[in-house]
């Protein structure tokens, strides 16, 4: 049996006792107030409250995605739901911001809603969050923003964030027009930034936690791995999909509208990149491919050939579909190898 399948009663049994001890502690972990430096990012129509109280309850962190619930008296219901399912525990929430100044009217609401129900972690990306930190900041909140790119970040530090996350073109969604890798990303951010720091991009196992903070990140941001979480309410068929999923079934799409995404490489995703390469420029022709709502269909049906589906490489690491917590404990148990492989190879007297 897989050692991180968390089955049977003597799995979960050891799946609690690795989730209960502290690996490592960062500066993300204690910001974050959390055991392990494990943060589980906005997924679009995917990150609900239960999905997000499996990560807290794991000792890591999880942020519900705002935008999934466009009515407020919903999203209000989600955020109680969650401090319900966390037993108090603080959780996130992310908040999309759009470069599209009339997608972005309902922030402030929404601000205003999270505000009143105590929610303090907070998840921005897209465009940058200079115009609404004064209000989050007036509520308490810590603000962590993912960017692309690491002059993006040092405009997000200067602006007040509290700390940053940064994605390579691995990831799954927006990897910005760059096209740089995590590795490079992790690096370079590590002199760049002065605040915390999230590493993702491609990440799914503990080797690559490892290799993460010893790049000098303070902590792994991870979405695509997380799909196949038990908790998540998508529909089996496309969690099966992402269990065949490996590191080169994605693709980019979009990139000639200066909004580049990776998606999984179905059938929606290849008729956007036909007319991507006849040169068309007509979004409307787009617009049935791409809509969002496809997406959210393709979930709740199980059809994985129907809209443009975020997918990074780090699907190649999902080998079962399993709770959060048991997804956790394998990465965390690699970690510990990954780690003691290291210390072993330390010359001797050193």
């Amino acid at each position: 049996m897989n050692a991180g399948a968390g089955t049977g009663e003597t799995g979960v049994a050891d799946d609690e006792d690795v989730l209960a001890r502290p690996l490592f502690a960062t500066p993300i972990t204690r910001l974050f107030g959390i055991r392990h430096p494990l943060l589980c990012g906005g997924l679009m129509w995917l990150a609900d409250a239960r999905y997000v109280a499996a990560a807290v309850n794991a000792g890591g962190m999880g942020f519900i995605t705002a935008r999934t619930f466009p009515d407020l008296d919903v999203f209000r219901a989600e955020l109680r739901l969650c401090a319900e399912l966390t037993g108090g525990k603080p959780f996130g929430v992310n908040l999309f911001i759009s470069g599209r100044a009339e997608e972005n009217a309902v922030l402030d609401r929404y601000i205003e809603v999270l505000a009143e129900e105590g929610v303090r972690l907070i998840e921005t990306a897209g465009n940058t969050p200079e115009a609404y930190l004064p209000a989050l900041k007036a509520a308490g909140c810590i603000v962590m923003h993912k960017v692309s790119a690491v002059r993006h970040g040092l405009r997000a530090e200067k602006a007040g964030v509290d700390a940053l996350a940064i994605v390579g073109q691995e990831c799954g969604g927006h990897p910005g027009l760059h096209f740089v890798g995590t590795m490079v990303q992790g690096a370079l951010a590590a002199r760049a930034f002065r605040v915390p720091f999230a590493l993702g991009g491609g990440i799914g196992c503990g080797q690559q936690l490892v290799a993460a903070l010893g790049l000098g990140a303070d902590a792994v941001v991870m979405g695509s791995r997380m799909t196949v979480a038990s908790e998540i309410w998508a529909h089996d068929d496309y969690k099966r999909k992402v269990l065949e999923t490996g590191e080169g079934d994605s693709r980019l799409v979009m990139a000639s509208f200066r909004n580049t995404y990776r998606c999984l490489d179905n059938a929606a995703a290849r008729a956007v990149a036909e007319l991507e390469a006849s040169g068309e420029r007509d979004f409307q022709l787009y617009l049935p491919h791409v809509r969002g709502a496809n997406a959210r269909d393709a979930y709740t049906t199980g059809d994985w050939e129907r809209g443009i589906l975020s997918m990074g490489q780090s699907a190649a690491f999902a080998d079962e579909i399993k709770p959060v917590a048991a997804i956790f404990a394998e990465i965390l148990r690699d970690a510990a190898t990954a780690r003691d492989r290291l210390d072993g190879m330390r010359p001797a007297g050193a």
